[in-house]
Order: structure tokens, then sequence, then C-alpha cells
């Protein structure tokens, strides 16, 4: 199910506050083409320190699809958030392309073997606990929200202590 992202009109069409409760952040940055290894290194590091444990690899693959696409279907360049609250990482990521087709915002159960795109959304929504997107001919604002386990080493975060930009 997509849902408007953050910052967006609720259904009712009364403005919704971007990130109400955020708590912390763990990276606000810029990127652009030749920077998608150098960002996916810094994701994966601020995740590991945030303590998000055995779902790091999927958010951060997830997250890699969704800056991939950007670069390539969407002029190239973009802005990625991480932040998070107690109980959830978001990952939000911007750009100023011409917004996703169709087709590609409401994906299939699986993609078709031989089928060219498409795959990115899909493989977010099977990785990520709430995958938001909206889009328009003037860019597209993707959030990916993964839960975090009371377990996880997320209070110090939360407690102020952020990891940077």
């Amino acid at each position: 199910m997509l849902r408007p992202a953050p910052g967006r009109e609720s259904p009712d069409g009364t403005a919704v506050p971007a990130n109400p409760d955020r708590q912390f952040t763990l990276l606000d940055r810029t990127f652009g083409r030749d920077e998608i290894t150098v960002v996916r290194h810094e994701v994966t590091a601020r995740l590991d320190r945030a303590g998000l444990g055995d779902r790091l690899s999927g958010f951060v693959l997830a997250i890699n699809e969704v800056i991939t696409n950007v670069v390539l279907h969407a002029g190239g360049h973009g802005r990625i958030v991480l932040w998070g609250t107690s109980g959830s990482l978001w990952c939000t990521v911007t750009d100023s392309g011409p917004g996703i087709p169709e087709r590609y915002r409401h994906p299939p159960e699986v993609p078709e073997a031989f089928e060219v795109g498409g795959r990115g959304i899909w493989l977010a929504h099977q990785l990520c606990d709430e995958v938001t997107m909206a889009t328009g001919p003037i860019g597209t604002t993707i959030g990916l929200r993964v839960i975090v386990s009371p377990r996880n080493n997320t209070s110090d975060l939360v407690n102020g202590a952020s990891t940077g930009n």
C-alpha cells in the first residue's frame, strides 16, 4: 500500500507536518551519480551504529535501490535523510525528476522474470515495514521505514547523540 510521504497532505486534505516525532538525524546529504557507493557505505555505517541488527542489510538494499533509481531515472541527483524515533528508523529520498510512471507505483505481487524495471519499489516493499511515496512532474519523495525492536541500541541516539551529517 502506498501512502503520502511525510510532509504531504492527509486523506482529509489538511497539511501533515513532516516527521512530527523526529527524534534524531543520522544522515542528511545530497548525492549524485558518482556517489552511490559512498552513500551506501555512509548509510550502512550510520544504521549499524543505530543498532539495526539483523534488518541492516535488507534496509540498506532497499535504500540502495531507491537512490540508484534517482540517479538513473530522475536527473542524476537527490537528497537522502536518515532519521528515527525510539521505535522506527526512516530513510527519506527526494529528487526533482519527472515522477514515477503509474505502472511502477503499484508493484505487482512478483515482477515478471523478463520485465525490465519495477523491481526497486517492489523490493523496498518486501524489505521495509512501510513505504511511502509522493510523486509528480516536479519530483518524488520516497519514505522507507523499519520498526526498531526495543533490544536495539537507539536509546543513545534518541537522547540526543547524533551521528552527524
